[in-house]
């Protein structure tokens, strides 16, 4: 009898183990990110939560834009946090429609996109607009190092988007025979090419976006060119030649249209299989939203404090802001701050 209840209490224990252990696994959350700050920091928060929290197994994918979204397209991701959304509209918009992707709404509420030139040249020059660029000489002033025979105006990285974008502009605007496009390779390369120019007072043409860090630094002082406004049929029409270069290279490009870029709220995607199926993930997901002004402190502290540590940005965000109580149910909000 002794043996029976020993074995009995061995054999409840280890059930009890057991579904200990399927529940901690139970959650399993893949995040897609990218390769610039601000969907990192959004990443780190939301995985800090999710881990400390909801007790989910989080795995963070890292890449460009392009292959990040065929994944959560392919349902190898779950959700990403950031999402500029009018940027690959054709590549999505089917996907919603269809029910595999789903939209859970604003992430951060503005940002903005365009080119950008250092504020002493546009002062001295006259250069407000894109069409300013192709006055008399105007190129010679950012030649480019390795083609002195043409200007130099600086892209975002290759892989996402807004460089094919960037390039069907250059072309559209009548820039082609003046300036190069050049990658940076990073987006802290993209950073260092600007703090560079700044540092040693040249002048600088360069694709840029916000929230950053970078924009927040009073050194850093830049004009954003006007271009023409934007129109939906303009934006669209360019946009089936950027996704035909985008699969075929820069020998199908042809005239189209080109119109500044929108800002827009950025947002969030979930794979529709991972939305019906993850109720209080989704609530939470669904209601996280931090607003441009929080990001770019975040992105500041991010660079300039925490020596670029993500997790340690994503605890002083925990600690130093309360707007994320508001997302998840009271003990959750418990948990998670008995953790920091």
């Amino acid at each position: 009898m002794n043996f029976i209840k020993k074995l009995f209490l061995v054999l409840s224990v280890l059930s009890l183990l057991c579904l200990r252990s399927f529940s901690a696994n139970a959650c399993s959350v893949k995040i897609g990110s990218f390769d610039w700050d601000s969907a990192n920091i959004h990443s780190i928060i939301a995985s800090y939560i999710l881990e400390n929290g909801y007790d989910c197994d989080v795995k963070i994918t890292k890449g460009r834009t392009n292959p990040i979204l065929a994944s959560l397209i392919d349902n190898n991701i779950d959700i990403i946090f950031e999402h500029w959304s009018d940027n690959n509209v054709a590549l999505i918009e089917p996907e919603l429609t269809s029910g595999n992707l789903v939209d859970l709404g604003i992430n951060t509420p503005a940002s903005q996109q365009g080119f950008f030139i250092d504020r002493v040249t546009s002062e001295t020059y006259g250069i407000t607009s894109v069409k300013d660029l192709k006055k008399s000489k105007i190129w010679e002033l950012f030649k480019d190092p390795e083609d002195p025979s043409k200007g130099r105006i600086i892209s975002c990285l290759y892989g996402w988007t807004c460089y094919t974008i960037n390039y069907v502009k250059i072309m559209e605007y009548g820039l082609g025979d003046l300036y190069n496009m050049f990658d940076p390779g990073t987006a802290s390369g993209l950073d260092k090419m600007i703090i560079d120019a700044f540092e040693n007072g040249k002048p600088i043409i360069s694709y840029y976006y916000t929230p950053t860090s970078l924009m927040g630094k009073p050194e850093i002082d830049m004009v954003r060119l006007s271009e023409p406004s934007y129109d939906k049929a303009c934006w669209d029409s360019m946009m089936v030649v950027v996704d035909n270069i985008k699969i075929y290279g820069n020998n199908v490009y042809e005239p189209s249209c080109a119109n500044e870029y929108k800002d827009m709220a950025l947002t969030k995607l979930v794979t529709g299989n991972f939305y019906n199926n993850n109720s209080e993930i989704i609530s939470f997901a669904s209601a996280y939203t931090i607003t441009t002004s929080v990001v770019n402190n975040l992105l500041a502290y991010y660079v300039d404090i925490s020596d670029s540590n993500l997790e340690e940005t994503a605890k002083y965000y925990l600690k130093n802001y309360s707007e994320w109580e508001t997302w998840v149910p009271e003990n959750i909000v418990s948990k998670i701050k008995n953790t920091l």
